[in-house]
C-alpha cells in the first residue's frame, strides 16, 4: 500500500510539475507574440499620428505619437482639394469591385469543374493551368500591355478588370475546399433529378463560404492595393487608382506626409471593414482548403 502511494504521490507531483513548465512556455510565448505584435501596429499607429501633424513635426525625436494639435483639415485638404480623392476612390471601389465578384464567379465554377465532373484529361488540364502559377506576373505585363494596345482598352478600367476575372489561385484554391466535400452530395442530388448546374449552384456553393470568403478577402486586398498595373495601363489622371493617386502627395520639391498618410489611413478603411466583417470564415477557410488533393 505505501509503495502505491509513493508511485500515485511521484506521478502526481510529476504531472504539477509538467504543468507549472507547460503553464510557464504559454506565459511566455504570449508576451513575444504580444511584443510582436506591437511592433507590427507600430508603422500603423504612426501613420494615424502623422496624418493630424502638420509637415514641420513630421519628422520631430523622440516621436510625439499623440499630437500637441490635431489638424482635421488634413482630410479636408484630402478629400476636397485640387486632386479630390474621393475620384481615386471611386475608381477603385469600381475596380475592385468587379474584378472580385468576376473572380469569385468564375473561380467557383472553374474549381467545381475540376473537382466534381469528371472528363477525360481532367488532372493533366489542372496541373497544366496551375504549373502558370510559376510565371512571374512582371513577364506579362508587356505582353499584355501589347494586347491591350491593339484592343485599344488602354487608359481604360477594362484593362485592369478584365486580368483578373480569372486567377489561377482562386481556381486551385475553389478545387481545394470542394474536393472535401462528400460526392455523396452530388450523387443525392441526381437522385432527385439535379443537373451539374443545380448541384453547383444550390448544393455545393452554399457550403463552400469559407473558401469564398478566404477567395474574397485576398482578392480584394490584392486588387484594392494593386500599383503596377493602373501604372502601365492608365494615364489620365481621373482614371486613377488609390495607389496611384498617392503619388499626387510627392512634389517637385518635397513629399507631403500629412496628406499621404490622411489619404493612406482613408484608403485603409475598407480593407480593415472586410477583414474584421470576414475574419471568421476567413480562418476557416485557410484551415479547411487544403483538408483533401
Amino acid at each position: 500500500m505505501a509503495t502505491s502511494y509513493s508511485i500515485e504521490t511521484t506521478k502526481s507531483a510529476s504531472l504539477t510539475k509538467r504543468k507549472g513548465g507547460s503553464l510557464w512556455l504559454k506565459t511566455i510565448m504570449t508576451v513575444l507574440l504580444f511584443g510582436f505584435a506591437i511592433l507590427m501596429i507600430m508603422p500603423f499607429l504612426w501613420m494615424i499620428s502623422t496624418s493630424f501633424k502638420i509637415n514641420g513635426e513630421v519628422f520631430n525625436y523622440p516621436i510625439e505619437w499623440i499630437p500637441k494639435t490635431w489638424h482635421w483639415e488634413n482630410y479636408q485638404k484630402v478629400w476636397g482639394g485640387t486632386d479630390p480623392f474621393y475620384i481615386f476612390y471611386w475608381n477603385s471601389i469600381k475596380i475592385t469591385v468587379i474584378t472580385v465578384a468576376g473572380n469569385l464567379f468564375t473561380s467557383a465554377m472553374a474549381g467545381f469543374a475540376f473537382a466534381k465532373i469528371r472528363f477525360k484529361g481532367r488532372n493533366f488540364l489542372f496541373l497544366l493551368y496551375l504549373s502558370t502559377m510559376m510565371i512571374p506576373g512582371q513577364v506579362l505585363l508587356v505582353p499584355r500591355f501589347i494586347l491591350f494596345d491593339q484592343l485599344h482598352l488602354i487608359n481604360t478600367h477594362t484593362s485592369l478588370i478584365l486580368p483578373g476575372l480569372f486567377t489561377v489561385f482562386g481556381t486551385f484554391l475553389m478545387r481545394q475546399f470542394f474536393s472535401s466535400l462528400p460526392n455523396e452530395l452530388l450523387e443525392a442530388g441526381r437522385v432527385d433529378g439535379a443537373g451539374y448546374w443545380r448541384n453547383f449552384w444550390q448544393i455545393c456553393l452554399p457550403l463552400t463560404k469559407p473558401a469564398i470568403v478566404t477567395l474574397l478577402i485576398l482578392s480584394f486586398t490584392w486588387h484594392w492595393n494593386d500599383y503596377e498595373n493602373p501604372l502601365i495601363m492608365l494615364r489620365d489622371k481621373p482614371l486613377y487608382t488609390i495607389p496611384l493617386g498617392l503619388t499626387s502627395y510627392v512634389e517637385e520639391f518635397g513629399t507631403n506626409y500629412v496628406l499621404m498618410m490622411a489619404a493612406s489611413v482613408s484608403a485603409l478603411v475598407p480593407v480593415l471593414i472586410v477583414v474584421i466583417v470576414c475574419q471568421k470564415w476567413f480562418v476557416e477557410g485557410v484551415a479547411s482548403s487544403g483538408l483533401k488533393g
